[in-house]
Protein backbone atom coordinates (compact mmCIF):
# COMPACT_ATOMS: atom_id res chain seq x y z
CA UNK A 1 0.00 0.00 0.00
CA UNK A 2 1.74 3.40 -1.20
CA UNK A 3 1.98 6.15 1.13
CA UNK A 4 -1.48 8.20 -0.05
CA UNK A 5 -3.28 5.08 0.70
CA UNK A 6 -1.95 4.33 4.01
CA UNK A 7 -1.84 7.70 5.66
CA UNK A 8 -4.22 9.50 3.42
CA UNK A 9 -6.39 10.68 6.30
CA UNK A 10 -3.22 12.64 7.89
CA UNK A 11 -1.95 14.02 4.45
CA UNK A 12 -3.03 17.16 2.80
CA UNK A 13 -5.07 15.65 -0.07
CA UNK A 14 -8.56 15.37 -0.98
CA UNK A 15 -11.12 13.89 -3.39
CA UNK A 16 -9.27 15.94 -6.25
CA UNK A 17 -5.86 14.71 -5.78
CA UNK A 18 -4.89 12.22 -8.08
CA UNK A 19 -4.12 9.11 -6.94
CA UNK A 20 -0.50 8.11 -7.64
CA UNK A 21 0.92 5.23 -6.18
CA UNK A 22 4.59 3.44 -6.65
CA UNK A 23 4.01 1.49 -3.43
CA UNK A 24 6.63 3.50 -2.16
CA UNK A 25 7.20 3.62 2.10
CA UNK A 26 6.42 0.58 4.38
CA UNK A 27 10.36 -0.26 4.00
CA UNK A 28 11.83 -2.49 6.31
CA UNK A 29 12.66 -1.70 9.83
CA UNK A 30 15.90 -4.48 10.90
CA UNK A 31 17.10 -5.55 13.65
CA UNK A 32 21.29 -4.94 13.26
CA UNK A 33 22.28 -7.56 16.34
CA UNK A 34 25.92 -8.07 15.32
CA UNK A 35 27.19 -4.74 14.86
CA UNK A 36 24.50 -3.55 18.05
CA UNK A 37 26.33 -5.95 19.97
CA UNK A 38 29.15 -4.27 19.05
CA UNK A 39 28.34 -0.72 19.50
CA UNK A 40 26.24 -1.66 23.17
CA UNK A 41 23.14 -0.61 21.50
CA UNK A 42 19.90 -2.19 20.51
CA UNK A 43 20.71 -0.97 16.75
CA UNK A 44 17.70 -0.92 13.88
CA UNK A 45 18.20 0.15 10.24
CA UNK A 46 15.16 1.52 8.14
CA UNK A 47 15.55 0.72 4.57
CA UNK A 48 14.68 3.51 2.71
CA UNK A 49 16.74 2.21 -0.35
CA UNK A 50 13.83 -0.14 -0.66
CA UNK A 51 11.51 2.14 -2.11
CA UNK A 52 10.56 2.15 -5.88
CA UNK A 53 13.77 4.35 -7.26
CA UNK A 54 16.02 3.18 -4.25
CA UNK A 55 15.60 5.87 -2.02
CA UNK A 56 14.15 7.75 1.13
CA UNK A 57 12.63 10.48 -2.14
CA UNK A 58 10.05 8.52 -2.95
CA UNK A 59 8.05 9.17 -0.03
CA UNK A 60 8.04 12.88 -0.47
CA UNK A 61 7.88 12.94 -4.37
CA UNK A 62 4.78 10.99 -4.17
CA UNK A 63 2.97 13.57 -2.70
CA UNK A 64 4.72 16.39 -4.63
CA UNK A 65 3.92 14.70 -8.04
CA UNK A 66 0.04 14.07 -7.15
CA UNK A 67 -0.19 17.85 -6.19
CA UNK A 68 1.53 18.94 -8.80
CA UNK A 69 -1.14 17.31 -11.10
CA UNK A 70 -3.63 18.56 -8.77
CA UNK A 71 -2.12 21.93 -9.56
CA UNK A 72 -2.54 21.33 -13.07
CA UNK A 73 1.47 22.06 -13.67
CA UNK A 74 2.81 21.65 -17.32
CA UNK A 75 6.37 19.87 -16.20
CA UNK A 76 8.31 18.57 -12.75
CA UNK A 77 11.79 20.50 -12.40
CA UNK A 78 14.49 20.00 -10.06
CA UNK A 79 18.12 19.95 -9.25
CA UNK A 80 19.94 17.13 -7.01
CA UNK A 81 22.98 15.26 -6.47
CA UNK A 82 21.32 12.51 -7.70
CA UNK A 83 18.43 10.80 -5.60
CA UNK A 84 16.08 13.29 -6.49
CA UNK A 85 16.85 13.00 -10.19
CA UNK A 86 16.00 9.04 -9.92
CA UNK A 87 12.85 9.49 -8.18
CA UNK A 88 11.48 12.56 -9.89
CA UNK A 89 11.64 11.35 -13.29
CA UNK A 90 10.26 7.72 -11.74
CA UNK A 91 7.44 9.45 -11.35
CA UNK A 92 6.82 11.40 -14.19
CA UNK A 93 7.59 8.61 -16.14
CA UNK A 94 4.45 6.71 -13.68
CA UNK A 95 1.93 9.93 -14.26
CA UNK A 96 3.36 10.85 -17.82
CA UNK A 97 4.23 14.12 -17.66
CA UNK A 98 7.76 15.79 -18.75
CA UNK A 99 10.92 15.65 -16.25
CA UNK A 100 13.97 17.93 -16.33
CA UNK A 101 16.67 17.43 -13.56
CA UNK A 102 19.60 19.80 -13.44
CA UNK A 103 22.48 18.18 -11.91
CA UNK A 104 26.05 19.51 -11.01
CA UNK A 105 28.43 18.51 -13.62
CA UNK A 106 31.14 15.26 -13.01
CA UNK A 107 29.21 15.17 -9.11
CA UNK A 108 26.30 12.67 -9.24
CA UNK A 109 27.14 8.74 -9.14
CA UNK A 110 26.65 6.83 -12.30
CA UNK A 111 23.97 4.98 -11.12
CA UNK A 112 21.38 7.56 -10.20
CA UNK A 113 21.93 9.48 -13.41
CA UNK A 114 21.36 5.71 -15.42
CA UNK A 115 17.80 5.78 -13.60
CA UNK A 116 17.16 9.50 -14.60
CA UNK A 117 18.08 8.58 -18.35
CA UNK A 118 15.93 5.45 -18.67
CA UNK A 119 13.03 6.68 -16.75
CA UNK A 120 13.29 9.47 -19.48
CA UNK A 121 13.96 12.55 -18.01
CA UNK A 122 15.86 15.32 -19.70
CA UNK A 123 18.91 15.75 -18.13
CA UNK A 124 20.84 19.10 -17.90
CA UNK A 125 24.66 19.19 -16.20
CA UNK A 126 24.94 22.58 -14.89
CA UNK A 127 28.63 24.08 -15.04
CA UNK A 128 28.64 24.52 -10.96
CA UNK A 129 27.85 23.02 -7.48
CA UNK A 130 24.00 21.77 -6.73
CA UNK A 131 23.30 24.73 -4.92
CA UNK A 132 23.40 27.40 -7.81
CA UNK A 133 21.72 24.24 -10.04
CA UNK A 134 19.24 25.14 -7.14
CA UNK A 135 19.04 28.48 -7.49
CA UNK A 136 18.56 27.99 -11.88
CA UNK A 137 16.02 24.91 -11.09
CA UNK A 138 13.77 27.42 -9.10
CA UNK A 139 14.13 30.43 -11.54
CA UNK A 140 12.76 28.04 -14.37
CA UNK A 141 9.71 26.47 -12.30
CA UNK A 142 8.79 30.41 -12.02
CA UNK A 143 9.06 31.02 -15.57
CA UNK A 144 7.76 28.15 -16.91
CA UNK A 145 5.04 27.22 -14.50
CA UNK A 146 6.74 23.85 -13.67
CA UNK A 147 6.59 21.98 -10.65
CA UNK A 148 9.34 22.38 -8.51
CA UNK A 149 9.85 18.86 -6.59
CA UNK A 150 13.27 19.65 -4.51
CA UNK A 151 12.30 20.03 -0.48
CA UNK A 152 11.61 23.20 -0.69
CA UNK A 153 7.95 21.95 -2.08
CA UNK A 154 6.09 21.88 1.20
CA UNK A 155 4.54 18.13 0.02
CA UNK A 156 8.15 16.36 0.01
CA UNK A 157 8.96 17.33 3.54
CA UNK A 158 5.16 16.33 4.72
CA UNK A 159 5.45 13.02 3.19
CA UNK A 160 8.66 12.61 4.39
CA UNK A 161 7.20 12.49 7.71
CA UNK A 162 5.69 9.35 7.00
CA UNK A 163 8.89 7.21 7.81
CA UNK A 164 8.48 8.16 11.54
CA UNK A 165 5.07 7.33 11.80
CA UNK A 166 6.18 3.75 10.27
CA UNK A 167 9.30 3.29 12.50
CA UNK A 168 7.07 4.41 15.70
CA UNK A 169 4.48 1.35 14.36
CA UNK A 170 7.05 -0.89 14.00
CA UNK A 171 8.72 0.19 17.67
CA UNK A 172 5.76 0.56 19.31
CA UNK A 173 7.42 3.55 20.62
CA UNK A 174 9.71 6.21 19.50
CA UNK A 175 13.29 5.33 19.27
CA UNK A 176 16.28 7.06 21.74
CA UNK A 177 18.50 8.45 19.27
CA UNK A 178 17.27 8.87 15.56
CA UNK A 179 20.63 9.33 13.25
CA UNK A 180 20.37 10.92 9.69
CA UNK A 181 22.35 11.41 7.12
CA UNK A 182 22.15 15.34 6.41
CA UNK A 183 22.90 16.90 2.74
CA UNK A 184 19.76 19.22 2.01
CA UNK A 185 18.63 19.27 5.58
CA UNK A 186 14.70 18.62 4.64
CA UNK A 187 14.51 14.90 6.26
CA UNK A 188 15.82 15.43 9.28
CA UNK A 189 13.28 18.27 9.95
CA UNK A 190 10.45 16.00 8.52
CA UNK A 191 11.09 13.17 10.43
CA UNK A 192 10.93 14.75 13.54
CA UNK A 193 8.16 16.85 13.31
CA UNK A 194 7.00 13.31 12.46
CA UNK A 195 7.59 12.49 15.58
CA UNK A 196 5.78 14.82 16.79
CA UNK A 197 2.79 13.91 15.36
CA UNK A 198 2.82 9.87 16.09
CA UNK A 199 3.64 11.12 19.63
CA UNK A 200 -0.04 13.67 19.79
CA UNK A 201 -1.69 10.63 17.84
CA UNK A 202 -1.23 7.95 19.98
CA UNK A 203 -0.46 9.53 23.36
CA UNK A 204 3.19 7.95 23.27
CA UNK A 205 5.16 9.16 25.51
CA UNK A 206 9.01 10.04 24.57
CA UNK A 207 10.86 11.82 22.00
CA UNK A 208 13.63 10.62 20.34
CA UNK A 209 17.28 13.16 19.81
CA UNK A 210 18.04 13.70 16.29
CA UNK A 211 21.46 13.02 15.02
CA UNK A 212 22.21 14.25 12.13
CA UNK A 213 25.73 13.24 10.05
CA UNK A 214 27.67 15.08 7.65
CA UNK A 215 30.71 14.59 5.75
CA UNK A 216 33.65 16.63 6.78
CA UNK A 217 33.67 17.99 3.38
CA UNK A 218 30.64 19.53 3.16
CA UNK A 219 29.69 20.12 6.74
CA UNK A 220 28.11 23.32 6.55
CA UNK A 221 25.70 22.78 9.88
CA UNK A 222 28.31 20.92 12.09
CA UNK A 223 30.42 23.74 11.65
CA UNK A 224 28.31 26.88 11.39
CA UNK A 225 30.07 27.61 7.97
CA UNK A 226 28.62 27.52 4.50
CA UNK A 227 30.71 24.91 2.08
CA UNK A 228 30.82 27.11 -1.45
CA UNK A 229 33.09 24.41 -2.73
CA UNK A 230 31.42 20.99 -1.31
CA UNK A 231 33.23 17.70 -1.59
CA UNK A 232 32.84 13.99 -0.17
CA UNK A 233 32.28 10.98 -1.81
CA UNK A 234 29.44 10.68 -0.29
CA UNK A 235 27.54 12.32 -3.53
CA UNK A 236 24.08 12.77 -2.02
CA UNK A 237 24.95 15.02 1.02
CA UNK A 238 27.72 16.98 -0.93
CA UNK A 239 25.72 19.77 -0.33
CA UNK A 240 27.35 23.29 0.81
CA UNK A 241 24.27 25.41 1.68
CA UNK A 242 21.57 23.37 2.88
CA UNK A 243 18.07 24.78 1.82
CA UNK A 244 16.24 23.25 4.77
CA UNK A 245 19.20 24.31 6.89
CA UNK A 246 17.25 26.58 9.37
CA UNK A 247 14.64 23.81 9.90
CA UNK A 248 16.89 20.83 10.32
CA UNK A 249 18.86 23.28 12.88
CA UNK A 250 15.08 23.75 14.86
CA UNK A 251 14.53 19.68 15.02
CA UNK A 252 18.12 19.23 16.56
CA UNK A 253 17.76 22.09 19.02
CA UNK A 254 14.31 21.14 19.82
CA UNK A 255 15.12 17.06 20.36
CA UNK A 256 18.40 18.29 22.20
CA UNK A 257 20.45 16.36 19.86
CA UNK A 258 23.78 17.61 17.27
CA UNK A 259 24.86 17.65 13.97
CA UNK A 260 29.01 15.76 13.68
CA UNK A 261 30.90 14.73 11.11
CA UNK A 262 32.45 11.84 9.54
CA UNK A 263 35.27 11.44 7.36
CA UNK A 264 35.32 9.72 3.86
CA UNK A 265 37.23 6.93 5.23
CA UNK A 266 35.07 6.75 8.01
CA UNK A 267 32.37 6.96 5.96
CA UNK A 268 33.71 3.72 3.67
CA UNK A 269 34.79 1.94 6.61
CA UNK A 270 31.07 1.68 8.14
CA UNK A 271 30.24 0.57 4.63
CA UNK A 272 31.43 -2.44 4.43
CA UNK A 273 30.58 -3.06 8.10
CA UNK A 274 27.13 -2.60 7.52
CA UNK A 275 27.16 -5.13 4.76
CA UNK A 276 29.58 -7.48 6.32
CA UNK A 277 27.93 -7.74 9.49
CA UNK A 278 24.71 -6.43 8.73
CA UNK A 279 23.99 -7.79 5.42
CA UNK A 280 22.63 -4.58 4.23
CA UNK A 281 24.44 -2.22 0.85
CA UNK A 282 23.66 1.53 1.56
CA UNK A 283 25.45 4.07 -0.45
CA UNK A 284 27.94 5.89 1.16
CA UNK A 285 25.76 8.83 2.18
CA UNK A 286 23.63 6.60 4.39
CA UNK A 287 27.39 4.92 5.97
CA UNK A 288 27.80 8.15 7.61
CA UNK A 289 24.75 7.33 9.97
CA UNK A 290 27.00 4.50 11.64
CA UNK A 291 30.19 5.75 10.70
CA UNK A 292 28.92 8.33 13.13
CA UNK A 293 27.50 6.46 15.70
CA UNK A 294 31.08 4.48 15.62
CA UNK A 295 32.66 7.72 15.80
CA UNK A 296 30.43 8.42 19.35
CA UNK A 297 31.22 5.19 20.66
CA UNK A 298 34.52 5.88 20.23
CA UNK A 299 34.25 8.72 22.08
CA UNK A 300 32.09 6.77 24.78
CA UNK A 301 29.26 9.34 24.14
CA UNK A 302 26.99 6.74 23.05
CA UNK A 303 24.42 5.83 25.41
CA UNK A 304 24.84 1.90 26.52
CA UNK A 305 21.89 -0.36 25.63
CA UNK A 306 19.60 3.03 23.75
CA UNK A 307 17.93 1.83 21.08
CA UNK A 308 19.05 3.60 18.26
CA UNK A 309 17.20 4.02 14.65
CA UNK A 310 19.81 4.67 11.50
CA UNK A 311 18.20 5.72 8.22
CA UNK A 312 19.39 4.21 5.28
CA UNK A 313 18.66 6.53 2.74
CA UNK A 314 20.00 5.17 -0.40
CA UNK A 315 20.77 1.70 -1.78
CA UNK A 316 24.23 0.76 -2.66
CA UNK A 317 23.75 0.06 -5.80
CA UNK A 318 23.28 3.88 -6.70
CA UNK A 319 26.69 3.98 -6.59
CA UNK A 320 28.78 0.27 -6.95
CA UNK A 321 31.75 2.24 -8.21
CA UNK A 322 32.96 3.23 -4.95
CA UNK A 323 32.07 0.06 -3.20
CA UNK A 324 33.94 -1.90 -6.12
CA UNK A 325 36.97 0.04 -5.40
CA UNK A 326 37.78 -0.78 -1.25
CA UNK A 327 36.72 -4.43 -1.76
CA UNK A 328 38.81 -7.23 -3.71
CA UNK A 329 38.61 -9.00 -6.82
CA UNK A 330 37.05 -12.06 -7.44
CA UNK A 331 39.17 -15.09 -7.03
CA UNK A 332 40.00 -16.89 -10.86
CA UNK A 333 40.57 -20.35 -11.83
CA UNK A 334 40.26 -22.71 -14.73
CA UNK A 335 38.04 -25.55 -14.65
CA UNK A 336 39.17 -28.20 -12.55
CA UNK A 337 38.17 -29.22 -9.16
CA UNK A 338 41.36 -29.26 -8.05
CA UNK A 339 41.82 -25.82 -8.51
CA UNK A 340 38.28 -25.51 -7.24
CA UNK A 341 39.07 -27.05 -3.32
CA UNK A 342 42.26 -24.89 -3.57
CA UNK A 343 40.35 -21.57 -3.78
CA UNK A 344 38.34 -23.12 -1.17
CA UNK A 345 40.21 -24.42 1.36
CA UNK A 346 41.30 -21.53 4.31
Amino acid sequence: MGVLKRYGAQLPISNKTPDVNLEEGSTPLVRLDRIGNDLGVELWAKLEGCNPSGSFKDRGMVLAVAKALEDGARALVCASTGNTSASAAAYAAHVGVPCYVLLPSGKVAMGKLAQALIYGAKVIAVDGNFDQALELAREAAERLDFAMVNSVNQYRLISQKTGAWEICESLGRAPDLHVIPVGNAGNISAYWAGYKDFRAWRKISGLPRMIGFQAEGAAPLATGRPFPNPETIATAIRIGNPVSGELAKNAVSESGGEFGTVSDDEILEAQVILAGKGGVFAEPASCATLAGLIKLKRANRLPDGAKVVIVLTGNGLKDPDTALSQVGKPVRIGSSIGELLEALSL
